[in-house]
């Protein structure tokens, strides 16, 4: 009876492991020339990158603005900061009709932009996002002195902590 038993066991072989290795090499081979499909472009692109010619803009299109420099600052900061001082250079995007105005009231800009930096605590100035917030609020204050629609921007030129 060991005898039998033993030539079953002999007669009964394992699975055969061909059709999971065929079927894992055609999964890669798909999943690799899909890749190479749509990274080449041939698939799932878009139809143009470019404009159409008619949308493209010509320097004829660009707006007619002049730019104003506001006069370099240097403003004392508080005593038990790491820096001294902050020395700070704009100039204001001014529409070109009303530059000459806009140049007539650089002391009321410059005297609020002074001002304003002064009240400044260190810690306004220090963290990443400083620079867009005191930007917003400083373009507001020149809006407010040089009256609506004169000043487009405000174009931070140096903003040096030393």
């Amino acid at each position: 009876m060991t005898d039998a038993a033993i030539e079953t066991a002999e007669e009964a072989k394992s699975p055969s492991k061909m059709p999971l290795i065929l079927g894992v090499v055609a999964l890669l081979l798909g999943a690799g020339g899909g890749f190479l499909t749509a990274f080449s472009g041939l698939i799932l692109t878009p139809e143009s990158n470019a404009p159409p010619a008619s949308d493209q803009i010509t320097p004829a299109d660009l707006p007619d603005v002049s730019f104003v420099p506001v006069e370099p600052m240097v403003i004392s900061l508080a005593p038990n900061s790491h820096s001294r001082h902050l020395r700070f250079r704009a100039q204001l995007e001014v529409p070109s009709q009303y530059s000459s105005d806009v140049e007539a009231l650089l002391p009321r800009v410059v005297d609020v932009l002074n001002g304003y930096l002064r009240a400044l605590e260190i810690k306004d100035i220090e963290s990443p996002a400083a620079l867009t917030r005191l930007r917003g609020q400083m373009l507001r204050r020149v809006q407010i002195v040089t009256g609506p629609g004169r000043v487009n921007d405000l174009l931070i030129m140096e903003f040096v902590l030393s």
